[in-house]
């Protein structure tokens, strides 16, 4: 039984020598992109569209309110009841299609940021294969330090053909 855990042991230690694991910085590749000009464009596009939509249904609801305050006092009880509710439905539908509204556009950009993404795994891929790379985790806030040898965001750009300054390369 010792021997089974001597073994398991050493197989452990030979696993994790064999074992190397770079960093990619995923957010820096993406903004230098050029891809990135057209999703910025397209995501303010929607952005304006969603805008002209709600501004229509605010311009509806001021125009109904304004029927609603000019011919009250010749309305049924019937008509009013009408009216306020068609009000009330249409301010509950603004302030839904206004929540709604960071929602939708985090959800296009998520599809068109999609292929961008795509095309950073394809190289990240590649380059992790080709420098023997077992694991590659994403740099964030927590890393206080990489060793830049062990950095696969540059030769991650150059598989994807963008070319960087010696300025921007120790970001």
């Amino acid at each position: 039984m010792k021997f089974l855990k001597v073994a398991i042991f050493f197989i452990g230690i030979t696993a994790f020598a064999q074992s190397k694991v770079g960093a990619v910085d995923v957010e820096y590749i993406l903004s230098k992109m050029p891809e990135m000009i057209t999703v910025q464009t397209q995501l303010q596009s929607y952005g304006q569209q969603l805008d002209a939509d709600l501004n229509k249904k605010i311009d509806e609801y001021k125009k109904i309110a304004e029927e609603y305050k000019s011919g009250e006092a010749s309305f049924t009880p019937a008509q009013k009841k009408e009216k306020q509710t068609a009000l009330l439905s249409l301010d509950a539908d603004i302030q839904k299609f206004q929540q709604n509204g960071a929602k939708l556009m985090d959800i296009k950009q998520k599809e068109y940021l999609q292929p961008l993404y795509k095309k950073i795994g394809e190289a990240l891929d590649k380059v992790a294969k080709a420098q023997n790379y077992t694991q590659v985790m994403q740099t964030n806030t927590d890393l206080v330090y990489l060793d830049p040898n062990y950095d696969l965001t540059t030769p991650i750009l150059k598989e994807l053909g963008i070319t960087i300054t010696v300025e921007e390369e120790g970001k």
